[in-house]
This record gives C-alpha cells, structure tokens and sequence, in this order.
C-alpha cells in the first residue's frame, strides 16, 4: 500500500474483525496493513493457560504485546520477563523469543506487529474461527508451519518452552 492510498477511520468493537483460530489460539484481527498503509498490525489473542509458541524470531516485525488479562513469561534474547495486566512487552526484531501462559487462566493480549503482515502468517497458519472461542486442542504440524513461517520472514528456531 502506498502513501498516497486513501485510509478511513473506524470503529471494530470487542466482537469484531476477523477472526482466526491460530495455533491452538483465538486471534481477532483489529487492523490490517492494508486499513495502516502496511505500518502495522493489530489483534487480539487468547491464549489457552499453559500455551507456548515455539522458539522464534521476527526477520521484519518488531512484535509488542499488551497484557489485558491472565499472566505469561516473556523469554527474548537469554531474559524472562513476567507480565500480567496492564503491562507492555516489546520483542525487537531479530531476537528470539516465546512465552509461556501461567497454568490459571487463558491470557488475553492486544497484539502489534510493526511493520504490518502478521495477519497474513496467521491466515495461513490458521484459519477461521467457528465461534469466537479457543478452539478444541488439536495437534500442529511442524514442518507446514516452519514452510508457512519461512514464507512470512519468520524463523522458528526450537520448540515451546516447558510449562
């Protein structure tokens, strides 16, 4: 998108955007590249308690979070970082990085990536949402999402972290 493309305010309300199930996860996306002139993206996620991404890394997004509930550890780049609500966690691009969700509650975060494209990775990965739930546990292929991850300039490096 260019600079010159005309974007629109709006309004999404809590039950609106896309929604996808992504990894065991309910995202809802709030903003694409395509409504931030491709500046970023925004969604929110629950995750399960106990949830884990793989090891990874961002090749072009920085990725922030901002915990509206439920609690996870950051790990990025050899640190820990806890978080629960009302905090902000920034994962620069380029580093490793995963978390945990604490074992007592989903965790539930307004998700940015800077640049935008992060919704293309997670309609690819994922896909839409039945109902706007967690979805039912189901097993993830590694090696389509490592080919899917590879394709959005994402480079996933190890498995989850232990609970």
């Amino acid at each position: 998108m260019t600079e010159s493309t005309k974007v629109r305010p709006y309004v999404r309300g809590e039950a609106d955007g896309e929604a996808l199930w992504f990894l065991g996860s309910l995202v809802t996306v709030k903003a694409t590249g395509a409504e931030t002139r491709g500046r970023l993206t925004v969604a929110e996620f629950v995750n399960p308690a106990g949830f884990a991404p793989p090891l990874h890394r961002h090749l072009e997004e920085d990725e922030l979070f901002y915990v509206l509930s439920g609690t996870a550890r950051f790990h990025c780049d050899g640190e820990v970082f806890p978080a629960g609500p009302g905090d902000f966690v920034l994962l620069p691009v380029g580093l490793a990085h995963t978390f945990v969700v604490g074992p007592e509650e989903p965790l539930r975060t307004l998700q940015i990536t800077t640049p935008s494209g992060f919704e293309r990775f997670a309609a690819t990965v994922g896909g839409p949402a039945g109902e706007r739930r967690l979805p039912d546990p189901s097993p993830v292929d590694p090696v389509a999402l490592g080919h899917a991850a590879a394709q959005h300039a994402i480079e996933i490096l190890g498995p989850p972290p232990a609970a």
